[in-house]
């Protein structure tokens, strides 16, 4: 009879699962209407300011066009979708939290999307053109003729600018673990060795192989690392703090 109840329970739960992913993909559809009457117009933007505006956009194949295109166009259908899409992802989610964690994931989603268009930004206009500039003086330097097609272009970008959207989620991504229980201060304190190198290695991976390029992809890295063992810190003396408020009431 248990195993029965469990089974009619998983089904309710993936049933419900189907139904907010048919809801969420019905949005970006609807919203893939928007982003293919503007996609060509941030492709001209893209094409108008440097590095675009410094080299021809060539294709490769009479499909790179309609690829960039369609890819574009999806890009901005997701990103103005998201909003939606994490409303159907917490209202499944929530269900299986207790309530100082769904307080929590409640609270820092809209930080989450401030952190990621932060890093879409940072990587963008500082990473991407300094990495962009070293290869091209490489490339320039051994007297090559720099031709590129618009597929290899976009993803060199996204290459770069996605690694470090992601990385800037680090702080919200540790003060929500801290709430939940999971981090500490002094676990962050004893990573600390650990979680630098990862971050030169992150670093030396997404930027040029120079050492002023290194530093200036390194120490916002680090920068992120430290204010998060901060708000961690923060948010765990609150944590103790409440815990003891509550302890001395129950008293």
């Amino acid at each position: 009879m248990k195993g029965m109840e469990e089974t009619m329970t998983l089904l309710a739960h993936l049933t419900e699962l189907r139904s907010r992913i048919w809801r969420s993909l019905a949005v970006v559809l609807l919203s893939l209407g928007g982003g293919l009457y503007v996609s060509p117009k941030l492709l001209r933007y893209l094409k108008s300011v440097p590095p675009g505006s410094e080299m021809t956009w060539n294709v490769f194949s009479p499909w790179d066009g309609i690829r960039m295109y369609m890819s574009v166009a999806l890009v901005i259908a997701l990103a103005v979708s998201l909003p939606y899409i994490l409303f159907q992802l917490w209202g499944f989610v929530k269900q299986g939290l207790h309530p100082v964690e769904r307080t929590a994931a409640l609270r820092y989603v809209p930080y989450s999307v401030i952190c990621f268009f932060t890093g879409l930004a940072f990587g963008y206009f500082v990473v991407f053109p300094m990495s962009f500039s070293f290869t091209s003086k490489i490339t320039k330097s051994m007297d090559l003729v720099e031709t590129y097609g618009v597929a290899q272009y976009f993803g060199f970008m996204f290459n770069i600018i996605l690694p470090l959207a992601i990385a800037f989620e680090l702080p919200v991504i540790v003060m929500f673990l801290t709430k939940i229980g999971i981090l500490t201060p002094t676990a962050l304190h004893k990573m600390r060795r650990y979680a630098y190198l990862v971050l030169v290695i992150v670093a030396s991976l997404i930027s040029p192989p120079e050492l002023i390029s290194h530093l200036l992809v390194f120490i916002p890295l680090v920068v992120l690392y430290e204010i998060s063992v901060l708000l961690s810190r923060i948010v765990y003396g609150r944590k103790k703090a409440a815990a003891a408020l509550a302890e001395a009431s129950g008293a």
